[in-house]
């Protein structure tokens, strides 16, 4: 959502159009866009949804690529918690996801809503990823973040 020009028929709406018409409105919460309305705080993305389905969403709002500023209405679909957090970025940078290393072997592992699952031990971290990859993307399906 963007802020609108106001018209310019006072100096105080030229200065106001200077500086907020056509940049992102609202505040960032935990990397989230949020507008304030009546005084109440709404997320973008939940006001994006609302306007284009007419209805809030059951549940959560994902962004399918990951960037929480992304509001377009083909990044967003409903998910549960548990897809929504399938579908988290990596907190590791430079690894392949669901591969960690232990002595000179791989263990491939993933967390699901039941707890962490092991999938096995493998003598590369490509190996360990591709297991991690196939339970993912059975557990998952079109939430799986795969790297």
């Amino acid at each position: 959502m963007w802020w609108k020009p106001k018209a310019p028929s006072t100096r105080a709406n030229r200065s106001w159009n200077t500086r907020f018409a056509g940049q992102i409105a609202g505040t960032r919460v935990m990397g989230y866009g949020s507008i304030n309305i009546g005084g109440k705080p709404y997320y973008v993305h939940r006001l994006a949804w609302f306007y284009m389905t007419g209805a809030w969403p059951d549940d959560q709002i994902d962004h399918r690529n990951g960037w929480r500023l992304d509001n377009a209405f083909a990044n967003l679909r409903e998910a549960t918690c548990s897809q929504n957090n399938s579908n988290r970025k990596p907190s590791r940078e430079g690894r392949l996801k669901g591969a960690y290393k232990v002595g000179n072997r791989w263990k491939a592992q993933i967390n699901l809503k039941s707890g962490w699952e092991y999938l096995g031990y493998f003598d590369t971290e490509r190996e360990a990823h591709e297991a991690y990859v196939r339970r993912a993307t059975e557990a998952f399906g079109e939430f799986a973040r795969l790297n």
